[in-house]
């Protein structure tokens, strides 16, 4: 903790005259890691997020596209109190509901080029379909805040900008579970290294 209030204070008096400090910029750390699993191909679209973080949620709006008749991203993690822009790049009508118990919706039909915008007000994963494509489908994943990340193809992930303290983390997958209890504890200005073990 001193030495990052030591490098916020050095900081400060550099950007004073600029009249913008954000001490979070410099007093959070970094959680990286990787999902592991016996079945490679699904570590990747895996929601990893934080369990019991204090303070505030930081809504975020993100974008859900249509395109070849696939859903874009596959997975989408959001925290609680976002928005999701939902677009219809095909050139053929579109529609999407869920039934899904975190989020029951249907948009109606609309047209190409056209998007909706709908809000999650409730975390938990909700499955993203099209009653004009049945072979269509996607997730969004709403969390309780902000700290989560979707891994990548070779599972990796990356979560930044988390207040130091100990946590757990834990991981969403369409198809594996999480084993066991996972911990992690982040220090200021740091960098937390962690796996997530999944299977079946």
């Amino acid at each position: 903790m001193l030495k990052c209030t030591s490098k916020f204070m050095k900081t400060a008096l550099l950007m004073a005259g600029f009249g913008f400090i954000s001490a979070n910029a410099f007093c959070a750390g970094t959680i990286t890691g990787k999902v592991n699993t016996n079945i490679p191909k699904y570590a990747a679209d895996v929601v990893v997020s934080l369990v019991g973080v204090k303070g505030p949620v930081v809504p975020q709006h993100a974008v859900v596209d249509q395109k070849s008749l696939v859903f874009v991203p596959h997975v989408t993690a959001v925290p609680v109190g976002s928005t999701v822009d939902f677009k219809n790049s095909d050139k053929v009508n579109h529609n999407i509901f869920s039934s899904s118990a975190a989020k029951k919706f249907n948009l109606g039909t609309y047209n190409p080029g056209m998007s909706k915008v709908l809000m999650f007000d409730k975390p938990g994963a909700i499955n993203l379909l099209c009653n004009v494509h049945s072979e269509m489908s996607a997730w969004v994943v709403v969390t309780e805040n902000q700290y989560a990340a979707v891994s990548e193809h070779d599972g990796k992930f990356t979560i930044k900008n988390v207040p130091a303290g100990t946590y757990e983390i834990t991981a969403w997958s369409e198809k594996l579970k999480p084993q066991g209890k996972t911990m992690v504890t982040v220090a200021d200005g740091q960098t937390a290294t962690t796996a997530i073990k999944l299977a079946k």
